[in-house]
Formats: C-alpha cells, sequence, structure tokens
C-alpha cells in the first residue's frame, strides 16, 4: 500500500472509531439457516467502529476472523457443555487449550461466558449444581495457561436472578432458589477481579404486561417512580440498580457490572418496531456518549447491544419476536438509522455487509389458479413448521396480508430455506417459482443468501465438474 494510501485509511480507521460511544460492543448469535462468511462480519464490525464483540459459542471459524481486528472478544460456552466442564477439570483445561490458546496471538480475547443465562425461571434448575463448578473450573484453566489476569471467566445472567417485590430498586434481592448458588459466584468473581454479566431487556418489560407504561421503557420521559430520594423515569435505570442494591446487601457493593444484553428486536409483535427500535437505542446511545450511568452508578457503563444480525433459527417459545434482535437484518443490511457515536444524528445509517451474495432472484408463491383454499392448510402448517413464519404473527410486517399472501409467504420461506430447491417449491402441485418480487408493502419477502458453507460446496462442486471434464478431455 501506498504511504499515503495507508495514512488516509489510518485515518479514517482513528475517525471511525472516535465516533463510537466508548463501552459498546455487540452480540453476534449463530442460530441462522444461512450465516454471513465471519470474515464480513467482522468487516461489518469495523466499519462502523464497534470494538468489542461477545459470542456465544466458541466456533474456532468464527474466532479467527476477528485476528488482527483490534476488536476485544468475549467467547462463549453453551449451557449443554456446563455438565462435562464442572464434573470434568480435564476437559476444562482442553477448551482452554482449543479455543482460547489456538487463537491468543491472533484474536484479542478478553472474556469467556460460561453458560448463556443459565438460571432462567423456565429451566426449573437445570444448571444450578454445574455452573458455578464449571466457572471455577475454566478460570483455573485460564489461569494455569498464563492468562491470570488477562482473561476472565463469568457467567451471563439474565435480570430474573434478582427481584423486588414492590418494584423499588431498594427492595431488590436475589431469588431465593438461586441466591446460595449465586453468593457463590459473586464472591468468585470478587476474587478473580472479573465482572457480573446481565441482560437486560425494557422490551420485555413491556411485553409481560400490558398495564407496563410504555413511555417507562424508553429514555424520553417516562412518568417517575420514587424510591426513596432518588427518581428512575426509566426501566432500565431501575433494574439495573435494583442489581446494585442486591449485590451491596450481599457484601460486593463496588463489584463490577457489565450489561451482556441490550436491545429492542423489529419484528413479531405489536411493539417490535424498526420506529421503536430506533426510539431505544437513540435515547440509550445518548445516554452512554454522555457517561450518564444510573443513579448508583453514575459515569462510564460498559453494555453490548442485542444483537447484531436477525437469527432464524432461534426458538420463538419465548415469543416472535425472538429472531428479530439484529439491527441489521439476517443479510447484514441495516434496519433502521441508528447513529453509534450518541450524538443524536437521527438519519444515519450503519453501514452494511459488503461482498454478500444471493441466490437467484426467485420467489415460490401461490398458484394464481388455486381454487381450493382448504388444500392449503397443512401445507402452510408443513412450511412454517420448517422454516421461519414469525412475520404473519398480529402486529408484525406481514400482518396485513390477504390470505393467499400469507400462503405464499410461508411457501416462500420454506423454499428459501431449503436453499430454493425446487422440491421445496411444490407443497401437492399448489405453488409454482416466479421471478417477480412478491414483497408486498413492509412485508419482505426475502431471497436468501449464498452463506460460507454453500459457497464452499458450489466451489467444490465446481472443481470437481472440471475435473470430469478433463478427464474426458483427456480420455478424448
Amino acid at each position: 500500500m501506498a504511504p499515503a494510501m495507508l495514512i488516509a485509511w489510518t485515518f479514517c480507521a482513528m475517525l471511525v472509531s472516535a465516533n463510537l460511544v466508548q463501552g459498546i460492543g455487540v452480540n453476534w448469535g449463530s442460530q441462522s439457516s444461512h450465516p454471513l462468511n465471519p470474515s464480513i462480519v467482522v468487516g461489518m464490525l469495523k466499519d462502523n467502529g464497534i470494538k468489542q464483540a461477545k459470542l456465544f459459542d466458541a466456533d474456532g471459524w468464527t474466532v479467527s476472523a476477528f485476528a488482527g481486528s483490534g476488536i476485544e472478544v468475549m467467547v462463549g460456552i453453551p449451557n449443554n457443555q456446563l455438565k462435562d466442564l464442572a464434573n470434568h477439570y480435564g476437559k476444562a483445561k482442553d477448551w482452554v487449550k482449543e479455543n482460547v490458546t489456538k487463537q491468543i496471538n491472533d484474536v484479542d480475547i478478553r472474556y469467556v461466558g460460561v453458560g448463556n443465562e443459565p438460571f432462567l425461571k423456565s429451566y426449573n434448575g437445570t444448571h444450578l449444581k454445574t455452573t458455578f463448578p464449571a466457572l471455577q473450573n475454566i478460570q483455573k484453566a485460564l489461569n494455569e495457561a498464563g492468562y491470570r489476569g488477562k482473561i476472565k471467566a463469568t457467567v451471563p445472567l439474565n435480570a430474573d436472578v434478582y427481584e423486588a417485590a414492590s418494584n423499588k430498586p431498594s427492595d431488590g434481592n436475589f431469588r431465593k432458589d438461586v441466591r446460595d448458588v449465586m453468593l457463590q459466584i459473586i464472591k468468585f468473581l470478587d476474587q478473580n477481579d472479573a465482572p457480573f454479566l446481565v441482560n437486560i431487556y425494557p422490551f420485555l418489560s413491556l411485553y409481560q404486561s400490558s398495564s407496563f407504561p410504555v413511555d417507562f421503557a424508553f429514555f424520553d420521559g417516562g412518568s417517575p417512580i420514587q424510591d426513596r430520594n432518588i427518581q428512575y423515569t426509566n426501566v432500565f435505570d431501575a433494574n439495573f440498580d435494583t442489581l446494585v442494591w442486591t449485590l451491596r446487601k450481599n457484601g460486593y457493593g463496588d463489584l463490577k457490572i457489565i450489561v451482556g444484553e441490550v436491545g429492542w428486536p423489529t419484528d413479531g409483535n405489536i411493539n417490535a418496531t424498526p420506529k421503536l427500535a430506533k426510539r431505544f437505542y437513540d435515547g440509550f446511545l445518548k445516554r452512554m456518549a454522555n457517561k450518564k450511568g444510573t443513579p448508583l452508578r453514575p459515569g462510564q457503563m460498559e453494555a453490548y447491544l442485542f444483537g447484531l444480525l436477525d437469527e432464524d433459527m432461534k426458538s420463538i417459545d419465548p415469543g416472535d419476536f425472538e429472531r428479530h434482535w439484529g439491527i441489521f437484518r439476517y443479510d447484514g443490511q441495516p434496519k433502521f438509522p441508528i447513529d453509534f457515536s450518541g450524538k443524536g444524528n437521527s438519519n444515519k445509517m450503519p453501514v452494511g455487509a459488503k461482498g454478500v451474495q444471493y441466490m437467484d432472484s426467485q420467489w415460490c408463491v401461490l398458484k394464481q389458479d388455486t381454487k381450493n383454499m382448504t388444500l392449503v392448510a397443512p401445507e402452510i402448517d408443513y412450511a412454517c413448521s420448517n422454516s421461519d413464519c414469525s412475520s404473519l404473527g398480529y402486529g408484525s410486517t406481514c400482518n396485513s396480508l390477504d390470505a393467499r399472501g400469507n400462503v405464499s409467504y410461508a411457501f416462500n420461506m420454506y423454499y428459501q430455506m431449503q436453499d430454493q430447491s425446487v422440491e421445496a417449491c411444490k407443497f401437492n402441485g399448489l405453488a409454482e417459482i416466479v421471478k417477480q418480487n412478491a414483497s408486498k408493502g413492509s412485508c419482505l419477502f426475502p431471497v436468501q443468501i449464498l452463506s460460507a458453507g454453500e459457497r464452499l460446496s458450489l466451489a467444490y462442486g465446481a472443481t470437481i465438474i472440471a475435473g470430469l471434464l478433463l478427464s474426458l478431455f483427456t480420455l478424448v
């Protein structure tokens, strides 16, 4: 690279980084049928000046994409690995060797997230006895591998591990069923100078209660609640300070807190829209930029936005919105303006993914001449059970489609998730492939991307075909 070009590139990179709110990272989930190439995603993070990323596993291909990027990484350990890591220290050592030591020379790994919200009430105590031993073993293995003080293990926890019967922060304490293990965990975190990682979701407060005041979920003027000498005007501050009170009451009032997940979905519920997501992020990022903190923890805060991309294979048991937390769509294209600098530039679109390759511009829809709609019901059930129809629900972006539109949407989602296979657009003769975009208004009928794995398969297939042709010509 010519010296002048190198200087210009370096200056631009510094300018992008300087404009990002300090302490902001993003969550990058992997529950997608067609994941983007990791190098494309890391490029998108760099283009937007994002310097911290939190993963939910330690996939080697994904982690290695951060090599030389300057992005700080938190790798994760899924809940289904906790038991083995808790019961066998050797497996914890192997995990560190395989997922940290192999990458550490090129990738800036700062944290290991042990489990993911393992104490959710819905898990009924499944991970109650394995989470803390797994945390101990991973940190011990990190220390023995020479990473003491450099890489810290923690547990990403849902805010439901603490509660306040009165809904006032000062009444907060750990849930009774997890209190004993939480006291062990916070003592261990304190001893290792590791942070308490908590996921806080104002959207869920609104989703779970029809009487919840809408404005209290945002940062622009909710009716305040009084707690002692403090007024709270938003649920995020109240929730965060409930944790602060909880830690104080249990002897660890100065323990560092990082917000592991915070965000707003854009589809799958009447309150999950790009407009409301923009409102939430505008308020949150402005507060982060101003280093306002919360009443009990004023100043600079660290937080990972949730999330980076939509994930079409996430469980929708909590709600259809679960597949729509992304600031960016499945293909890495932005959904709404967001100013990562927190300066309030309301029209600033983030930089989308570059180099994304799509499948052919074609869609699977209900045949125009289909008259007997009673034949369609089982086909829709099959299509939606094996794809993603979460945008069809009440209040969602495709909720206004007519009956035929609903069928076409379901057929197309299945067809795209099956890599546009001709066989995936049969539906007992009720469907057809068309070249005209089937999207209607705000309802996007997507064309799937060529994921990283498919590109490799295509390249491999092309190599095989070329080899066969060469053999034939040689024989001739």
